[in-house]
């Protein structure tokens, strides 16, 4: 057996959304039909995406990979600034173990005609299941995949 590890890490992406008010990008990460569109990194499947957006709100998500392998998500929103922020803790797990634990805080803000997205994650990735730089990239997908959702209502 080997012996339980951690690794501590924070990371910040930034994203701007030309053409595309805070309005709509806060609307796509805090009404659960919307989120759902467009939520995930590519090349899962979700099973199911339960979402209460309010302090005290829990968000529930589980994929698949194509090999079978799931994914499971738990988060609590911890505080909202209507419009502006919203920070929450989510575990992650892979086939029900542990990978991670996390504070992530989403900050919009107007930039131009559009949004400046911010989102800064600070983790904990247990026993070599997931690492920061894995994270990150799954995390600038799931960024990415609401980009593009995006240009698909805006255009």
């Amino acid at each position: 057996m080997t012996e339980p590890t951690i690794k501590h890490a924070t990371f910040e992406i930034e994203r701007v959304y030309e053409g595309v008010p805070v309005a709509r990008v806060w609307t796509a990460w805090t009404i659960a039909d919307e989120k759902r569109r467009w939520w995930g990194s590519g090349n899962l499947s979700a099973d199911n995406h339960d979402l209460d957006f309010r302090i005290g709100g829990l968000e529930h998500v589980t994929d698949y990979a194509p090999d079978g392998t799931k994914y499971t998500l738990e988060a609590h929103y911890c505080d909202i600034v209507e419009g502006e922020r919203f920070v929450y803790t989510y575990e992650m797990s892979r086939n029900d173990a542990r990978m991670s634990v996390s504070v992530a805080t989403v900050v919009l803000v107007p930039e131009g005609d559009g949004t400046r997205l911010t989102l800064t994650e600070q983790g904990v990735f247990l026993d070599g299941l997931d690492t920061p730089a894995d994270r990150e990239h799954g995390t600038r997908a799931v960024v990415e995949s609401l980009a593009k959702a995006l240009a698909q209502v805006e255009a």
